[in-house]
């Protein structure tokens, strides 16, 4: 919408619809206010769509995005509210989202806790989807045998170890698994 001092408003449909506006139209100082409040409402509804369509996203997060976005902060968390009330977003199920995807991908417990804090997932949900997180000694074996060519090589299995502990993995869990390997273990850590 352009005004007649040639500033811009970016405006929806749903809200052009709603003000019943046209071209032409000349608006009172309080309509202008409302129409600003509204088109800005709006705005952090339909990004807020836009963020959670693209990837999970926990209720603080999605606030988070949409004020660093640009949105004001009120009606980020208004925007928020909004898709809760939808069940668009549920901290719960982004929680076990995420664990799935980090098992899926052969993560340990550590990397899995750093994946729901990156997240901001409330606490609460912790200790609920990582209760059942499983034993991850075959995907630390999957990967020795499809990274570690040179099991003598003291340079390399420190690589691989160091990529496994990345990965969020214990170095009891991977010595546990060395010594299934019948790999050297003698100068490994014993602390987690």
């Amino acid at each position: 919408m352009r005004f007649s001092d040639g500033t811009v408003m970016r405006l929806y449909p749903q809200t052009v619809e709603d003000f019943g506006l046209y071209a032409g139209m000349e608006l009172e100082e309080s309509q202008l206010l409302k129409l600003k409040t509204a088109a800005g409402q709006m705005s952090a509804k339909m990004r807020a769509v836009r963020i959670v369509a693209a990837s999970s996203v926990s209720k603080q997060d999605l606030q988070r995005r949409l004020i660093q976005k640009g949105e004001d902060p009120d009606q980020a968390k208004q925007a928020v509210e909004w898709m809760t009330e939808l069940h668009l977003v549920d901290d719960r199920q982004t929680a076990q989202q995420i664990v799935q995807r980090c098992i899926h991908k052969g993560y340990g417990l550590a990397r899995a806790k750093q994946a729901l804090y990156e997240k901001r997932i409330p606490r609460e949900y912790w200790q609920e989807v990582l209760a059942e997180y499983p034993d991850q000694c075959d995907a630390i074996e999957d990967y020795l045998r499809n990274h570690l060519q040179d099991a003598k090589d003291p340079k390399q299995l420190r690589k691989v170890i160091d990529s496994l502990v990345r990965k969020g993995h214990s170095y009891s869990r991977i010595k546990q698994v060395l010594n299934k390997l019948t790999l050297d273990t003698e100068d490994f850590p014993e602390d987690e």
